[in-house]
């Protein structure tokens, strides 16, 4: 396998935002894997699932309005709106076409990416997800912890709150929840993180799910405080080309562990014809 392409890091302007982002050229026939990363992240906490792709395999990642290094935007927004953003920032990177992988919120935000540009979108992956406003919740005590951006700006604290909040390698090395959120990651201004939870707040995809016509592959984790397995099966029962692929472990593995799950999504990703069925 030959050594990746350097990414390139830049601010763009795109249907009025202003996004960092950053671009992993790969093989020019490649289609692009767009990734989308969870709530209160810059886009550096995929850099060990990147270092782990296929180099040839186009990367590009961003940072939502106000997280990461993408500045404040002027007031909240919707993920609707974000994803016509972002459809933008393809017309922008000059892409027709990409697959989109989407973590957590970013894995809702994934979903109406799906919806808004249906066809922007060829291939699907949720990872640690689910419907939003009607799903399976999380416990009482899970929530309160994600009310906040707490864990992003104070390592002891996420040391401290991992186990029972991410689940899976994370009980036992909680040293893998702080190296994610705080070694390899940027964190945005805490106003930011309030407009990502309004941009969710009262969505869901449950209406659509059923028209979604992209290829998707679903990766749930058998122990994810966050978002527990049956949101997961409930995202491929409804999803009518839909595959389900339960992992061991918790809500952070694909960023903690991507090596493990690498493997699943390139293979799906390079499905074809009657494979995909």
């Amino acid at each position: 396998m030959s050594a990746a392409a350097p990414e390139a890091v830049r601010m763009v302007d795109v249907a009025g935002s202003r996004l960092r982002i950053a671009v992993r050229h790969g093989d020019p026939g490649r289609v692009p894997l767009l990734l989308v990363n969870g709530i209160g992240c810059g886009f550096e906490s995929f850099d060990a699932l990147v270092g782990a792709l296929d180099p040839a395999i186009p990367v590009i990642r961003f940072d939502p309005p106000g997280a990461g290094g993408s500045p404040l935007p002027a007031g909240p927004y919707r993920l609707p709106g974000l994803a016509r953003t972002v459809v933008a920032l393809l017309d922008h990177l000059g892409h027709e076409r990409c697959d989109v992988l989407g973590i957590s919120w970013g894995g809702a935000l994934a979903q109406q990416i799906a919806r808004t540009g249906q066809e922007r979108c060829r291939r699907l992956v949720l990872v640690a997800t689910g419907t939003g406003a009607l799903m399976v919740p999380a416990s009482p005590r899970v929530l309160l912890r994600l009310a906040t951006p707490r864990r992003h700006r104070d390592p002891g604290y996420v040391r401290r709150v991992a186990p029972d909040l991410y689940g899976g390698s994370a009980r036992t090395h909680p040293e893998l929840a702080e190296h994610v959120l705080h070694d390899h990651s940027r964190t945005g201004p805490a106003l930011g993180y309030a407009y990502q939870l309004l941009a969710a707040a009262g969505w869901t995809s449950l209406p659509y799910l059923p028209m979604l016509r992209q290829p998707t592959l679903v990766l749930t984790g058998d122990d994810d405080p966050i978002i527990p397995p049956v949101n997961g099966r409930l995202l491929a029962a409804l999803i009518p080309q839909a595959r389900l692929h339960v992992y061991r472990g918790g809500h952070i593995e694909l960023a903690a562990a991507p090596e493990r799950l690498v493997p699943v999504i390139e293979e799906f990703l390079t499905l074809t014809g009657e494979d995909l069925s």
